[in-house]
């Protein structure tokens, strides 16, 4: 089983429906003891971060997700999920994420149009299971901040947007997409895939 996980701020619908076409069971959980039984998890996310973090915090699941990153199965944050994994973030404020890389993120600052939306090509830093079988094709983004790592390493892809954008990161068994997999046609639907695949 896949765990979605809901905080109250995410594309559940969408993501679910993704999983379930790609031949997995999905189920949209918002207890920790679901969530510790499943194969693989998913943390979506729509909005700001410090709103995502007060409700992950409030509905006692930061503490779940942690642990079930910690239990060493597969965890995937997506779009703003992906951003909640980090140390902290700068919109509207100082918040601090869950931790489970280092790194913040910070607003796209320049003469261009913000949020950085629609398709961009990504490029791949290193070998990954979640490439197995693919190329370097394009996504679809939509977001107005973006994560500035303090380890490269962490680094899987990224795309350009008037400089480098942090796209896709990895740290152990967790994995972040700044983009939309379940939105972003082939290319992303072979990404998220891949994903599962791990969480067997």
């Amino acid at each position: 089983m896949i765990a979605i996980i809901d905080y109250g701020m995410g594309n559940l619908h969408s993501v679910s429906k993704a999983v379930e076409r790609l031949g997995y069971e999905a189920e949209v959980i918002s207890d920790a003891e679901r969530l510790s039984l499943a194969d693989g998890a998913i943390l979506p996310g729509v909005g700001a971060f410090g709103d995502a973090m007060r409700e992950l915090r409030s509905s006692g699941l930061s503490e779940a997700v942690l642990d079930y990153a910690r239990s060493g199965k597969p965890l995937l944050g997506i779009c703003l999920g992906m951003q909640l994994l980090f140390t902290a973030s700068e919109e509207h404020g100082e918040h601090f994420g869950l931790g489970l890389l280092p790194g913040r993120a910070v607003r796209f600052k320049g003469d261009f149009k913000v949020p950085h939306m629609g398709w961009n090509r990504l490029s791949f830093h290193q070998e990954s299971p979640l490439f197995a079988g693919m190329e370097e094709g394009h996504v679809y983004f939509v977001h107005s901040y973006h994560v500035m790592l303090e380890k490269e390493s962490n680094l899987l892809a990224s795309t350009d947007y008037y400089g480098q954008v942090t796209a896709i990161v990895n740290e152990n068994n967790v994995y972040g997409m700044q983009f939309h997999p379940e939105k972003s046609g082939a290319v992303g639907m072979r990404l998220l895939d891949n994903y599962l695949k791990m969480c067997r």
